[in-house]
């Protein structure tokens, strides 16, 4: 699926079960994808696709009924989030429709405990923490605790254009932010941060996390970051960057992605970014620094 693949980074979809690999289908082949896994959402990550659309939503497999949200359920009186959701068992992954119509409450009660996939389970609409029509879905692996991105186990939607690198800063010990144009810089540890969004088939599509960041200086790998999982360790939420790290420290620099760090020693530094998308395109692009 990609050019390059290390083998400490097999795709998720290598570790799952044979009978999951590529048997889901997406629950709208209708709708617009407007966020994807791993969207930087204002410092924090989608954990699932969100799309903009009308009509029915359907099971993305075979699977067993696990919850359905009823209006009714008067156990909290918090905002809900989710909306109008379901939830589906498919063994080691539970898959979650959200932010339905209300309607489709109406279609929960008449769901079989086991679904067939492609059955019509709800309908888009708005409810929950949205102001779109649309739906919200998302793939969670109970057995390893962790988020999944579907598109690493679905074909993947039709996707014509590379990632596109926006931007780069390096932030020193002392919270200094230095800019991308400025061409010298002090001797130290920097942290690389990197503005990073991809589109589908359009300049005017919206505006989508990449699938894979790669970082390298003066032609060695410093840092990379996967959009693969998202992993629940002792209550925090981590990412994968050359290992684990949590995610708040990955994002926290909104729109920009945290990739890495490096000591930068005096010489000349060479900064090589990588974006890759799902399919395996990607864009690359070179920072020069002179290091004093």
């Amino acid at each position: 699926m990609m050019k390059t693949i290390k083998m400490r980074l097999l795709p998720i979809a290598l570790l799952l079960s044979a009978s999951a690999l590529h048997a889901m289908d997406w629950p709208s082949l209708n709708g617009t994808l407007v966020s994807n896994f791993g969207w930087n959402d204002g410092g924090t990550p989608a954990l699932g696709v969100s799309f903009t659309d009308v009509g029915p939503v359907n099971a993305a497999d075979d699977g067993e009924l696990l919850f359905a949200q009823n209006s009714s359920n008067t156990a909290s009186q918090l905002p809900e989030p989710l909306g109008t959701w379901i939830a589906m068992d498919h063994g080691d992954l539970i898959s979650i429709y959200s932010r339905l119509d209300k309607q489709s409450e109406e279609l929960f009660v008449a769901l079989p405990k086991r679904i067939p996939k492609n059955t019509e389970i709800g309908m888009a609409g708005i409810s929950g923490w949205t102001r779109i029509n649309g739906f919200h879905f998302s793939l969670f692996d109970r057995k390893e605790r962790r988020w999944v991105n579907p598109a690493m186990i679905m074909t993947p939607l039709p996707d014509t254009r590379p990632p596109l690198i926006r931007g780069l800063f390096l932030k020193n010990s002392d919270g200094q932010v230095i800019e991308s144009s400025q061409a010298r810089i002090a001797q130290g540890r920097y942290t690389i941060a990197v503005d990073v969004t991809d589109t589908l088939t359009s300049p005017s599509d919206p505006i989508l996390a990449p699938h894979r960041i790669v970082c390298t200086m003066n032609g060695s790998e410093v840092g990379e970051l996967t959009f693969e999982t998202y992993s629940a360790r002792d209550g925090m939420l981590m990412v994968y960057r050359n290992g684990l790290v949590p995610v708040k420290q990955v994002y926290a620099l909104a729109p920009f992605y945290e990739v890495g760090e490096a000591l930068f020693a005096r010489g000349q530094i060479t900064l090589e970014i990588i974006a890759y998308d799902i399919t395996g395109s990607s864009q690359s692009v070179v920072y020069r620094f002179a290091v004093e």
